[in-house]
């Protein structure tokens, strides 16, 4: 590749050298302590545990006796338990420090239901979102002692861990008479199977409006709630909700025990993803919890602080934050923040899933629902566009235009940008989509650019495990959840790997792979200039066509100033840039950068054809 080793460093070249054959890179990281570390300083790798690395063969099947479908392991099917677990990503830590990552969101960890869906649909919980138990860890993923072991050497490592969470729902237990009958059946997952009940037709806790009887009793937690399989006569109440059913054997599934109580279940039906029922419908089916209830929030509260203080947890990333009322969030984070501060975690990071694009839906939770920041879906969206040639440069200067939507400066800086994820694809699988025809070389120097674009630009970058390898994936969801250990699923095994001639059939830790080394390069900067993660960022230049993006970032000293300029045509620009009039001298950090500025305040450059330059003032007059 004609770009690799493009400005990589001496010192760097060395330190990548070692990393590959040494077994730790923690003393070459010029970064603050991690307990000192504000979440802006951070590149963040995302993993699936069960997708990345299998370190102990023994707890594939987690311990449960007979098949597939008992014990949800199956590493042919692109939908079970394929056996990475907890001690597999322990040994691949030097890998991932070798990415240049300085911390790890680790998809939910918690006991899941083994395997869901109706005969001939069933999936497993391999992703670890159908949680029974919130207080251990999934056994096919190992034990809360490789739980300790893994976070314990990832700070050894100068490393932080960000634990995926879950307040939305639970495991899909609870069914519905009206819906499925007197019998527990193979439930039908998903919007439709069980139409949602608004309450807008049907009263929410008064039978006949609002000065009438309480529903069901102790639902408005005046009486004692307790139910069991021979008193759910009790629960019905079709003007209500549906009538909440428990298969027998599954009356105690869940842990803690209050969350095994109907009562604190919405039971409402599927959500259509839209107004009301987007917040009290279930989630494809999951139970959808009645997180209104104080209850609720208190023992969310308990739970979560537990992982905190058991764990020495860096920080939460918020698994359907839109999808939960707004009123528990405010004392919900709060809770969290304050918990890890009293214990000596001061930087605790907190960022919420809100799936959509809209930056003021988006700036609602951090304004309003009590979110420090959320994981930036504009970005994602926009970038993704703009990158493939589909709109243009001028779109992402909108985006970054909105910033103020979220807060002060360090709301912004914090917002956790990523290029692709579990749920929505690979940034490789939408320029396929996007350039059917394009050229290998082309596709590379794209995902090249996007990766300059996370992590040089404002916010906290967030790096999909397996793009660093190349993975290119056939959509979202399953289809974007390749195993980095040799794969034997046959939609995954059919792809080839960006850069290379390898698939994810192969063992897929390769840290020469192109790719790889180019997101190892742009830590590096990262890293070493803390005005790209802490600076206030400045659109200086925006085409309205494929073209060219320039960004300043500026540091809070504002002594220096960095130039970003991405080049999204498919020929060289030449473009005169507004800079800080201060800016007069100037190094390149990545490309080739004018030495001098054209005169005060412009800077005169070329960008090649899909590609970028990082340019540094040098001398900066002091305007006193």
């Amino acid at each position: 590749m004609p770009h690799l080793f493009r400005f990589l460093s001496p010192a760097f070249s060395a330190w990548i050298a070692a990393c590959f054959w040494a077994t730790g890179c923690a003393s070459a990281d010029p970064l603050a302590s991690y307990i000192d570390r504000p979440a802006a300083d951070e590149i963040i790798y995302f993993v699936i545990a069960d997708r990345f690395e299998n370190g102990n063969s023994e707890n594939d099947t987690g311990g449960l006796a007979g098949n597939a479908l008992d014990h949800g392991f199956d590493p042919t099917h692109k939908g079970f338990y394929h056996g990475g677990d907890l001690a597999g990503l322990t040994e691949r830590l030097d890998y991932v420090q070798g990415l240049g990552a300085t911390a790890i969101w680790l998809g939910p960890i918690y006991q899941n239901k083994p395997v869901q869906g109706a005969p001939g649909e069933e999936t497993a919980g391999y992703h670890g979102y159908w949680i029974t138990d919130f207080t251990n860890v999934d056994p096919h993923l190992g034990t809360r002692e490789d739980l300790k072991a893994f976070v314990d050497a990832a700070h050894a490592r100068n490393m932080k861990v960000y634990l995926d969470i879950v307040t939305n729902h639970t495991a899909d237990i609870i069914y519905y008479e009206e819906c499925h009958g007197d019998a527990a059946p193979a439930k039908l997952n998903g919007p439709g199977a069980c139409p949602y009940r608004s309450r807008s037709a049907y009263p929410y806790t008064r039978r006949g409006g609002i000065d009438g009887a309480s529903i069901n009793v102790g639902f408005l937690g005046d009486q004692a709630s307790v139910r069991t399989e021979t008193n759910f006569d009790a629960l019905k109440s079709p003007d209500y909700a549906y009538t909440p059913r428990i298969p027998k054997g599954e009356e105690a599934a869940k842990t803690p025990n209050w969350l095994n109580d109907p009562l604190v279940y919405h039971n409402r039906g599927d959500s259509a993803w839209f107004g009301e029922n987007a917040v009290h419908g279930d989630f494809a089916g999951l139970d959808d919890l009645f997180t209104e209830n104080p209850r609720v929030l208190d023992g969310f509260i308990e739970i979560y602080k537990s992982w905190i203080t058991d764990f020495r947890i860096d920080g939460f990333r918020i698994d359907t934050a839109k999808h939960v009322n707004s009123e528990f969030w405010p004392p919900f984070n709060a809770a969290m923040l304050e918990h890890a501060a009293s214990i000596g975690i001061p930087n605790f990071y907190i960022f919420g899933e809100v799936y959509s694009g809209n930056p003021i839906e988006l700036a609602r939770f951090t304004r309003l629902h009590g979110f420090p920041t959320v994981l930036d879906f504009g970005f994602w969206e926009t970038s993704r566009n703009v990158l493939a040639g589909r709109a243009a440069p001028e779109d992402l200067a909108k985006l970054y235009r909105a910033d103020p939507l979220y807060g002060d400066a360090d709301t912004s800086i914090e917002l956790a940008t990523f290029l692709g994820n579990h749920d929505g694809g690979r940034f490789a699988y939408y320029l396929r989509q996007a350039l059917p025809n394009i050229s290998d070389d082309d596709l590379f120097a794209r995902i090249r650019l996007g990766h300059a674009l996370l992590i040089l630009a404002r916010g906290v970058p967030v790096i999909y495990y397996g793009d660093e390898q190349g993975f290119v994936g056939d959509g979202g969801d399953q289809d974007a959840r390749e195993d980095m250990f040799p794969s034997k699923v046959d939609s995954y095994i059919d792809n080839d790997n960006v850069a290379t001639e390898v698939t994810p059939a192969a063992n897929n830790f390769d840290t020469s792979h192109p790719l790889y080394i180019e997101i190892a390069q742009l830590a590096e900067i990262y890293r070493n200039h803390p005005a790209l993660r802490h600076g206030k960022q400045i659109v200086r230049y925006a085409e309205r066509k494929p073209g060219l993006l320039a960004l300043s970032r500026i540091g809070n000293s504002e002594d220096a100033e960095y130039l970003l300029i991405v080049n999204t045509d498919t020929n060289s620009q030449t473009a005169t840039i507004e800079v800080d009039w201060r800016s007069t001298n100037w190094s390149a950090l990545a490309g080739e950068c004018p030495f001098n500025s054209l005169e005060p305040g412009l800077l005169e450059i070329d960008v090649p054809a899909l590609d970028f330059v990082l340019c540094q003032s040098t001398q900066w007059i002091d305007a006193q």
